[in-house]
């Protein structure tokens, strides 16, 4: 919490880029929130909160700038240059391991950068904490995310899907409640973090049909161009002017194009913006 990667989450793109109104998530709101309810999912089932919270804090601090859509742009420029990926699991593990406290990282167990490289992913986490991290990530984001896409005008309450709403509930308060409730009766029983069939069923459709609708859908690929140009621009240029980065604790001995994408997953929005007008905008044009 008292990380600079931390406190940079709240310039951060959660789904909309510059919204117009103070009541949108940003990434740092999305973290909190799913910090609150992985807690109480752990205090339910006994098992280790501080390490709950831990990895909840820690498990987007490598995300880019402006949201999935930013996360996208700088894998397709890497890929397209030197045939690496970028993941933003990756980058938080790297942020927490080598890149805050001037690249002496934060000092975290084992379970905690675990549970934040493999929040997702193919891969589960080795611990239940981490499991719960995983799974109440994504009962937080949905919820929350559709919240946001109907106050934008991007959906309205009735294009939500009826059968799903039917099992979930009417409201994002109800099936948050519905979903924490699912997941601890049958964790209990279980023995691991598990949902039941027909919500865990529900929550899944729920989930595709926010990617096809709202995370990729139009007004995220119109988004996507231009989000695409800015990321390409900085990355070409900080390849070619790399005395132009600020100091990056800890990666003065990597490689330039590694340089390069820590500097720029790190960036709010805001400065991203500002740096591509340094970049692109002639002087004697700006206010």
């Amino acid at each position: 919490m008292h990380s600079k990667s931390f406190r940079r989450l709240k310039h951060k793109t959660q789904v909309f880029i510059a919204p117009e109104g103070d009541h949108y998530r940003t990434r740092l709101t999305h973290t909190l929130e799913a910090c609150g309810i992985s807690r109480t999912v752990a205090r339910a089932l006994r098992l280790n909160e501080d390490l709950t919270e831990a990895i909840g804090y820690g498990h987007d601090l490598g995300h880019p700038p402006f949201g999935h859509t930013g996360e996208q742009a700088l894998d397709h420029v890497l890929h397209e240059r030197f045939g690496r990926r970028f993941r933003h699991n990756e980058q938080s593990l790297r942020v927490v391991e080598r890149l805050e406290r001037d690249g002496l990282g934060l000092n975290l167990t084992e379970q905690v950068r675990d549970g934040i490289l493999r929040h997702t992913g193919p891969v589960e986490p080795g611990t239940q904490e981490g499991k719960i991290v995983r799974l109440v990530d994504r009962i937080a984001y949905i919820n929350h995310d559709i919240d946001d896409a109907v106050r934008a005008g991007v959906l309205a309450e009735r294009d939500l899907p009826r059968e799903e709403i039917a099992v979930l509930g009417e409201t994002g308060s109800a099936r948050i409640d519905l979903l924490v409730h699912d997941l601890v009766e049958h964790s209990s029983t279980a023995g691991d973090i598990v949902q039941s069939e027909v919500v865990g069923g529900a929550m899944a459709r729920l989930r595709k049909f926010m990617f096809e609708r709202v995370y990729l859908g139009p007004g995220a690929l119109r988004e996507q161009d231009r989000v695409t140009g800015v990321i390409e621009t900085l990355f070409e240029h900080y390849l070619a002017s790399p005395e132009a980065i600020e100091q990056v604790a800890g990666t003065d001995s990597d490689e330039l194009p590694t340089r390069v994408t820590d500097y720029i997953a790190g960036m709010t929005d805001r400065f991203c913006l500002r740096r591509f007008a340094d970049v692109t905008v002639p002087r004697e044009f700006r206010y």
